[in-house]
């Protein structure tokens, strides 16, 4: 019966094409192909759902440090474990860990720490940025995660699952609530590593291919160069609808045909909204028109926070136009040697950039309704490894989130005196997946795709929202 109604919509919108296309010609032919496309994005797999219930944010930005950016450094401080440098850990370390034969004693902080704002949570050095900006996040010290390898916890991280291949958290967001701009994808990453996972971070898995993350750029390729391939070319926009028509009409015809074809009809969409997108992605992501005083606030004019920066403006202004997820990425924060040098080094790059998104977010009303999330795939061991660097450690590490619905100006969990494990209100991946779904209006046992037979979802059989979190 749906098949038969599949057809008989897919003939009567073929003729009725036709016939129009009969009757008109040139320009008024390209206007009505214009409107015909609006029409099949309005009903597509981006079309705008209703939430499970009303949501506190509506959209995220990622703030994603790759390689796992040390927690004992930036915000969870260790007085004992200062004192004990040079010392052995004195519990038993994890049975599995990265690299055991380069494991030494206890290592304390190169950095200080102070506390900052009326929330007097602490802040390393390192942060002087962050730290002005500290009462509107609620810092999380008690994540903790599967996996002890970049491209497992990468994994992990992205799609809630370390072994298999699995729909990314963005595409699971624009999958249940579609998309606020249908000229833009609902899901962008920018500069990206191909590395660790590659493109299955931010790929769709079994979800229509319409809601996997679209790459602004690559991690090896500076912001201010990072393109949408084969966007902006406004000299050949004829040719490429009329290009684009012949295969949407010869598709449409093979699926009368043929009757439903999920693949066919996930590809004719992505080619959609691939020719929409000229329309507003040059725009959006042209950051020209930005005041001197905000460039400067984000650090375009240092060419040590220039590229972070620009991540970090183009994903403010992504976000304000609609799209659902924005990702910026960091690359280069596995420092297992050359601790202090690389960790200095990496958070210059970051620091202002990060304060300034938060600021002007908050600035233009857009903070409350955009859910921000800094972190990287786990934290770093308190005991040396090459003497003067850290190992991974899944088992305890920070996070921190802001706006969208949660709580601001609070420190929420613990690590042990040392920082090697998390020992109060831990808080795994899959937890706070859930928690970011249901600040979207999203029940994570309820966001579910059927496929091979069981119903998946971006938690599996795991999470708690952790409502502490929530405002």
């Amino acid at each position: 019966m749906m098949s038969a109604m599949r057809s008989e919509g897919i003939e009567a919108r073929a003729s009725r094409r036709e016939a129009l296309k009969q009757m008109g010609a040139g320009f008024g032919w390209l206007a009505l192909t214009s409107l015909l496309a609006e029409e099949a994005a309005a009903s597509g797999p981006l079309a705008l759902r209703e939430p499970h219930f009303a949501p506190r944010a509506k959209r995220v930005i990622m703030l994603f440090m790759f390689g796992g950016p040390s927690h004992i450094d930036t915000f969870d401080p260790k007085p004992l474990l200062n004192r004990d440098s040079g010392k052995p850990l004195p519990f038993a370390k994890p049975r599995i860990i990265s690299f055991p034969r380069r494991a030494g004693d206890l290592i304390g902080s190169p950095f200080e720490f102070k506390q900052h704002g009326q929330s007097g949570a602490y802040v390393s050095e390192l942060f002087p940025h962050v730290a002005g900006i500290v009462d509107d996040l609620a810092i999380v010290r008690s994540m903790h995660c599967t996996n002890p390898r970049h491209g497992g916890a990468v994994l992990e991280w992205h799609t809630g699952s370390d072994t298999f291949i699995r729909p990314a958290m963005g595409s699971w967001l624009t999958y249940g609530l579609g998309s606020e701009n249908q000229n833009l994808p609902g899901y962008i990453t920018i500069c990206q590593a191909l590395a660790e996972g590659g493109a299955n971070n931010f790929g769709s898995a079994f979800l229509p291919a319409a809601h996997q993350g679209t790459p602004l750029g690559y991690g090896n390729v500076k912001a201010q160069e990072a393109s949408f391939p084969f966007i902006g070319d406004g000299q050949r926009k004829r040719l490429q609808r009329l290009e684009l028509d012949m295969l949407s009409d010869v598709s449409r015809r093979q699926l009368a045909r043929s009757g439903p074809d999920p693949e066919l009809e996930d590809r004719i969409a992505t080619f959609e909204l691939a020719f929409r997108m000229q329309t507003e992605a040059p725009s959006v992501q042209d950051i020209s028109s930005e005041s001197a005083a905000t460039k400067a606030m984000y650090g375009l004019s240092d060419p040590v926070t220039d590229d972070f920066g620009r991540q970090c403006l183009m994903a403010r202004r992504f976000s304000e136009s609609g799209v659902r997820f924005v990702q910026c990425n960091s690359n280069g924060w596995d420092h297992h040697f050359d601790l202090k040098n690389s960790l200095t080094k990496m958070c210059a790059q970051v620091d202002k950039p990060i304060a300034a998104l938060i600021k002007d977010l908050k600035t233009r009303g857009l903070l409350d309704e955009t859910l921000v999330i800094w972190g990287g795939e786990f934290g770093r061991t308190p005991t040396a490894e090459n003497a003067d660097g850290r190992d991974h450690n899944p088992h305890g590490f920070t996070m921190w989130l802001a706006g969208g619905g949660i709580k601001p100006g609070i420190t929420y969990g613990q690590t042990d005196e040392y920082g090697y494990y998390g020992i109060e209100n831990k808080i795994h991946f899959h937890d706070l997946h859930a928690t970011i779904l249901h600040l979207l209006g999203l029940d994570h046992t309820r966001l579910t795709f059927r496929h091979a037979g069981r119903d998946y979802r971006l938690t599996d059989v795991h999470g708690e929202v952790v409502r502490d979190l929530l405002a």
